[in-house]
């Protein structure tokens, strides 16, 4: 007997399988955020550009809301990589998306904190109430549902991501709340990280 819930590995975000990014529209930083992505990497000897690969991706995503094959040659010649090698990058992090998501991406964690305290009931919760599976899109454009692994709060499981903020203690009627007050008020819906608001609360 186990509490831990059948987690079929071959079959989530780490296939085995390689799966092709989209190509996309062509790309390229718009001057803003070129400039950034240049300050970051002066931080950098200039032998170790290639040091600044992951703000640039995080640059790329923050543009068009994922990595597409076109920004990857793109980021390759900026950095001083090969397309390759920006591509290992974004197929190895659960957070750059190779393909187009919704405004909002719901990540649950599934590992063993998470999965005890019922993570698998609040994926099951989201995916009714979107009609959607896992890994899928739903019809308006709105909701991306991905499992994913730790998100580093163990402590505060269930956490659900939302985006770049943390929903932490979530239980399926929790999640229902989410979704509704994603619906009706946006990212004025987003709470931020427990350590966050109690950072901010102390101050």
């Amino acid at each position: 007997m186990t509490f831990h819930p059948k987690m079929p590995y071959d079959t989530g975000l780490h296939q085995s399988a390689r799966v092709l990014p989209e190509a996309g529209e062509p790309f390229a930083f718009t001057l803003e955020r070129r400039a950034r992505l240049e300050a970051i990497a002066a931080r950098y000897p200039a032998d170790r550009r290639r040091s600044a690969l992951l703000p640039a991706l995080y640059l790329v995503q923050e543009q068009q809301g994922y990595v597409s094959a076109r920004a990857m040659e793109h980021v390759a010649e900026v950095i001083g990589v090969t397309p390759a090698e920006v591509e290992d990058v974004v197929s190895y992090y659960t957070m750059f998306h190779p393909k187009p998501v919704g405004t909002y991406v719901l990540q649950v964690c599934r590992t063993l904190s998470c999965a005890l305290g019922g993570a698998e009931r609040v994926t099951d919760v989201l995916a009714r109430k979107l009609g959607i599976k896992p890994g899928e899109t739903d019809p308006s454009g709105m909701f991306t549902l991905l499992e994913v692994e730790c998100l580093g709060a163990c402590d505060r499981g269930p956490v659900v991501m939302v985006n770049d903020h943390w929903h932490e203690c979530v239980t399926p009627e929790g999640a229902e709340r989410l979704v509704d007050d994603l619906r009706e008020k946006g990212p004025a819906a987003l709470s931020g990280c427990h350590l966050c608001v109690e950072r901010k609360s102390s101050q």
